[in-house]
């Protein structure tokens, strides 16, 4: 029998990917590979050697070529990436992002010599370039790159690294992904002792469930589980530490994460304001459940009890209820995000079923300019997942107003990625609880505070876990299972304080984190993100339509400057400390709002 969660879950919600094929066997696929090639030669043939020697309109010229050919290269490599998230069970599908990978990075080691060649252009013969309004496009992009002169090889040395990393860390990443999305998690109901076969997603899930013994037995199932693939996810994991090791030394990059701070266009100061403010306030994490373990009637709370719901409830939210929640919502703020957001329903860019074999998590691939982002998640109809829905769509309303920019001006830093999904469910948030009555409400106000410090708190916990797994690694070899899991829970028990306890079987979650093996020190972003957020959402609501307009107006400019000028459009100071203690200052208020609530509840 299904759960109510199942009933309401998004059955049949799959999404059209024909923009960029219609299959593994689409023969656009192998047609775009050859063109791209031949548009390579040529460009190979016109400019290699002779970077250096072009005026600005020539160099221009060149720029809008090379973005071009990268623009329609990137075409199979996303179509195969996506089918892989979407199944990644399918051999063939398997196979098929095998290939595209290969046929991607020979695209990209012919295309090399470009950058390379424009990182050694004289400062002072690329500021007189610079200075011409031909360039005024590409000023931001050619900032970029040469940032990267100190930390390239030479050529050859940068070929030989990228055809590597298809049989190297590009292959243990594909490795850890088919390992956990395909693992089948033996779940035992508490109260029949019957079997039942679950997926990620599915456990997880019931981690959210209102009867403790349903999640105690959900934690059982995921720890059970991960225990199986324990081995093969350390090598895994140590493999890649090595591999990024390795690199940096290559590079001469001094920390770990400093190439993640160069690809986020921030620098290390700036970055760890927001760290040592994450650490410093996990006071506010152990005040809001030393109140959830009273509202509970806990005698302690462990990790099983962390996103317990507050009372025991069968709401469930059909997907075209929460299409039409979202969809309001946004238009409350300015119709033009409400426009954004239902194009995904009504044009099916979206994959919401729940299916075995189907990536854990969430998210919105942008795809290229010229076409329309794409939003994949699993959606079993909780409130939780509406606001996961709200999230990625604000990431997608993102992604659609920056579609005027150039393939090269599209991509926003990861930090600032995060400003407009989070926006977008501070808007869900405000509408849900501005309807709902003082016993709803405060369960959404527990969801909401929950869902800051998974972002901000945990986030900062998982990149010092991190910073601890890379230097340790570099400095005394192989970690084992058991140092790792030490370290996971060390750091993630430091930002609860007395407030939650948790468990040994907790050691191992750290397997299960995507963004350790596919992106080091990604993390942060969601810190970085969730904080920034809430202090532009406390000067949108005082703001009126005029700082909606220009809120849309940073998002519509997409990556086209640097995070610092973006915000500096919108009168925000990265830099400052004032500026992010803004942000602990609201969430301060949501607890406030929450103890304010139980005792209101409470009578």
């Amino acid at each position: 029998m299904s759960t109510p969660v199942q009933d309401a879950a998004a059955h049949g919600v799959r999404w059209d990917l024909s923009a960029l094929f219609d299959s593994v066997s689409d023969p656009r696929v192998q047609a775009s590979w050859e063109d791209a090639h031949r548009r390579a030669d040529a460009f190979v043939e016109k400019y290699r050697g002779k970077v250096a020697e072009l005026d600005a309109q020539g160099l221009a010229a060149a720029i809008r070529e090379e973005e071009q050919i990268q623009n329609e290269a990137a075409k199979p490599i996303i179509f195969a990436h996506l089918l892989f998230a979407a199944d990644t069970s399918d051999p063939a599908i398997g196979s098929f992002l095998q290939e595209q990978t290969e046929k991607s990075s020979s695209l990209r080691v012919k295309m090399m010599f470009f950058d390379l060649e424009l990182q050694k252009i004289e400062p002072g013969v690329m500021d007189t370039l610079k200075a011409d309004p031909a360039l005024a496009t590409y000023l931001h992009h050619l900032d970029v790159v040469r940032a990267y002169t100190p930390h390239m090889l030479s050529e050859a040395e940068e070929v030989l690294l990228e055809e590597c990393a298809n049989v190297g860390s590009r292959a243990w990443v594909r490795l850890h992904d088919e390992v956990t999305a395909n693992h089948e998690y033996t779940y035992v109901d508490p109260s029949t002792g019957a079997k039942e076969t679950l997926t990620e997603q599915e456990v997880l899930e019931r981690l959210r469930h209102a009867d403790r013994a349903v999640r105690v037995a959900a934690a059982d199932a995921f720890s059970s589980g991960l225990g199986t693939m324990q081995r093969v996810i350390t090598y895994v994991y140590n493999t890649l530490l090595a591999d990024k090791k390795l690199e940096d030394r290559l590079r001469k990059f001094e920390a770990a994460e400093d190439s993640r701070h160069m690809s986020n266009e921030l620098d290390r100061p700036t970055v760890d304001i927001v760290m040592r403010l994450c650490r410093e306030r996990s006071d506010l994490v152990e005040r809001y459940y030393k109140v959830k373990r009273d509202i509970l009637g806990l005698p302690e709370l462990t990790h099983v009890d962390r996103y317990a719901p507050l009372f025991d409830t069968k709401q469930q939210v059909p997907w075209e209820r929460a299409r039409e929640m979202v969809v309001d919502a946004f238009g409350t703020f300015h119709p033009d995000m409400a426009a954004r957001a239902d194009e995904f329903f009504a044009k099916s860019w979206i994959e919401a079923e729940p299916r075995a074999g189907k990536t854990g998590g969430a998210f919105c691939s942008y795809l290229t300019p010229d076409l329309h982002p794409v939003i994949l998640m699993t959606y079993l109809g909780s409130l939780d997942n509406v606001e996961t829905l709200a999230h990625e769509l604000g990431h997608g309303v993102h992604a659609s107003l920056s579609r005027d920019q150039t393939p090269f001006n599209y991509h926003g830093t990861l930090p600032l990625a995060e400003l407009a999904s989070i926006f977008g469910e501070m808007i869900v948030f405000e509408k849900l609880t501005g309807q709902a009555d003082s016993r709803d409400k405060l369960a959404l106000y527990a969801g909401k505070i929950e869902g800051i410090f998974a972002s901000v708190h945990r986030q900062a916990a998982m990149f010092r876990f991190e910073q601890r797994c890379h230097a340790k690694r570099r400095a005394d070899g192989e970690l084992t299972s058991e140092e790792f899991g030490a370290i996971w829970q060390e750091e993630i028990q430091s930002m609860f304080g007395a407030g939650v306890t948790l468990g040994e079987q907790h050691r191992d979650w750290w397997m299960y984190v995507g963004h350790f093996f596919h992106t080091p020190f990604y993390v942060y972003a969601y810190s970085f993100g969730e904080l920034l957020t809430l202090s532009v959402y406390e000067l949108a609501k005082n703001g009126g339509p005029e700082f909606a307009t220009k809120y849309l107006e940073v998002l519509k400019l997409g990556g086209s400057r640097t995070p610092h000028e973006l915000m500096g459009v919108l009168g925000v100071d990265l830099r400052s400390e004032e500026f992010w203690q803004g942000g602990f200052a609201a969430i301060d208020r949501l607890v406030t709002t929450f103890e304010g609530l139980w005792a209101e509840v409470k009578g």
